[in-house]
C-alpha cells in the first residue's frame, strides 16, 4: 500500500522557488496497476523519483507499506528501496561489457545475497521474460525489447513489492511497446504492484488507473469494468 497526503516538491536556489508537486494526494493499493501521464515538465519524474525514494520532498506525509517516509534517515531509505522497489528505465542501463546474467546478478550483489541464492533469483527472472536461453548473450546482441526484458528481469531479481517504470517503452517500435506491456501485465497479475510512467495514451488506457499530473497535483482517471470516471484529487 502507497500513500501520498499533501506531498509537495520545491527546488530552490538563491534567486528563484520552483514548485514540482503540489499538496500532491494519491492513494495507490496493493496489486494495482496505475499509469502516470502528463505533459512535459508537469511533475512526473519528480513524483517517480520521490515515489521510489530516490528522492526528498519538501512538505507532507509518505507511508509506504505502513512505514511513514518522512521519518527515515538516508539508510533506512535505502534499505526499504532495494528490498520493496524496483525500477525500469527508458534507456534499459544494462552494463554493454557483462552479459544478461551478470547484468541481473550486479543489483543482487549490491544487496549481499549468496552466489547459490543469486543463480536462482537470475535464471527465474530472466525465464519470466523470456529469455533464459540467452543469458550468456550481451546487451549488443538483443533487440530493443529483448534488452527492455532484460532490464524487467533485473528488477524482478530482486522480488519487489513496487515496480516502477518510467517509459519503458519510450525507445521501443509500437510491437516491441505492446509485448513489454503485455509482460508488464503479467507481472501485475502475479501479484506485483506497478506504477508506470508513460507518454503512449494507448498503453495508458490498459492500466487498472490513469493517474494525470499537471502543475504539480493529480486528476485520477479510475477505470473499472471498462468505465471510466475522472475524480479531481
Amino acid at each position: 500500500m502507497l500513500k501520498m497526503k499533501n506531498i509537495s516538491k520545491v527546488y530552490r536556489t538563491d534567486v528563484i522557488e520552483t514548485h514540482a508537486l503540489r499538496e500532491l494526494d494519491l492513494h495507490v493499493k496493493e496489486g494495482e496497476f496505475v499509469s502516470v501521464t502528463g505533459p512535459s515538465g508537469s511533475g512526473k519524474t519528480t513524483f517517480l523519483n520521490i515515489t521510489g525514494l530516490l528522492e526528498t520532498f519538501s512538505s507532507g506525509d509518505y507511508i509506504l507499506d505502513d512505514v511513514n517516509i518522512s521519518s527515515l534517515n538516508d539508510r533506512q531509505r535505502s534499505k526499504i528501496r532495494n528490498e520493496k522497489i524496483g525500477f525500469i528505465f527508458q534507456g534499459f542501463n544494462l552494463i554493454p561489457d557483462l552479459n544478461l546474467f551478470d547484468n541481473v546478478d550486479v543489483p543482487l550483489r549490491y544487496r549481499g545475497f549468496g552466489a547459490k541464492e543469486r543463480k536462482v533469483r537470475i535464471e527465474e527472472a530472466l525465464e519470466k521474460v523470456g529469455l533464459l536461453a540467452r543469458m550468456k548473450h550481451y546487451p549488443a546482441q538483443l533487440s530493443g525489447g529483448q534488452q527492455q526484458r532484460v532490464a524487467i528481469a533485473r528488477a524482478l531479481a530482486g522480488k519487489p513489492r513496487f515496480l516502477l517504470a518510467d517509459e519503458p517503452t519510450g525507445n521501443l517500435d509500437s510491437l516491441m511497446a505492446r509485448q513489454v506491456m503485455e509482460l508488464l501485465e503479467k507481472i501485475n497479475e502475479q501479484g506485483t504492484t506497478i506504477i508506470m510512467v508513460t507518454h503512449d495514451p494507448d498503453l495508458a488506457r490498459r492500466a487498472q488507473r490513469n493517474i494525470q499530473i499537471i502543475d504539480g497535483q493529480v486528476n485520477d482517471f479510475s477505470i473499472y469494468d471498462g468505465l471510466a470516471s475522472a475524480v479531481n484529487a
